[in-house]
């Protein structure tokens, strides 16, 4: 009998536990309703009880609403400029524009389940905090992506990889109205295999038309 009302009063301290805190999760949570409704439209309240935190506990993990906001816009607008710092460093240019499309592909159509959706048509592209303006936040972001794609096409226009006569001005806006288009379908949910195949033969008539002829 002894034994019988021990366990149960170790199931109950069970169940009154917190369970334990995982920040990638509270981001990826937080994230969710930012890209819903914004960073004004989403109050202290919410988040508490989407994370399940506390308010103190959510201070004391992010420091604020605004600091938690900031870490979700960050996280994963920061993906976008990985993919192409990792495409740029590839040997050669076809397989560079192959990467900053297909990669791209993948990080727009990302499972539910460990990805918030797609930022750049998401609510909080209208709504910033005092520190963090989320729109020239991803303009910068843009900017910076087209300047190491243009850098890496003018060398291998200078290497030979592309026809002498190539603007490589040209060339790095084309790409980035494709990565944009596709970024615009990713978001009202177009297949991953459809935008794959879009990618891939924009990725086909580029290099055919661009890479120097074989002597």
């Amino acid at each position: 009998m002894e034994r019988t009302i021990y366990n149960a009063s170790v199931t109950e301290r069970n169940r009154g536990r917190p369970r334990a805190f995982d920040r990638d999760r509270a981001v990826l949570e937080a994230a969710r309703l930012f890209w819903r409704r914004g960073y004004s439209g989403t109050s202290t309240r919410t988040l508490t009880a989407a994370l399940g935190l506390s308010t103190s506990s959510l201070y004391a993990a992010f420091g604020s609403k605004a600091g938690l906001f900031e870490e979700a816009v960050r996280t994963y607008a920061e993906r976008y400029r990985e993919i192409y710092q990792q495409a740029v460093g590839e040997k050669d240019i076809q397989t560079v524009i192959e990467r900053v499309l297909t990669d791209s592909v993948h990080e727009f159509t990302q499972p539910s389940d460990t990805h918030p959706g797609c930022l750049i048509s998401s609510a909080v592209m209208t709504d910033s905090t005092s520190t963090l303006d989320t729109s020239a936040y991803i303009a910068e972001l843009h900017s910076s992506n087209e300047q190491a794609l243009l850098v890496r096409i003018e060398r291998a226009i200078q290497d030979g990889e592309l026809a002498a006569g190539t603007n490589a001005a040209v060339l790095t806006g084309l790409i980035q109205s494709i990565w944009h288009g596709l970024s615009v379908r990713s978001s009202v949910d177009t297949a991953r295999e459809d935008l794959l195949a879009t990618a891939q033969l924009a990725h086909q008539l580029i290099c055919q038309q661009l890479t120097s002829p074989t002597p």
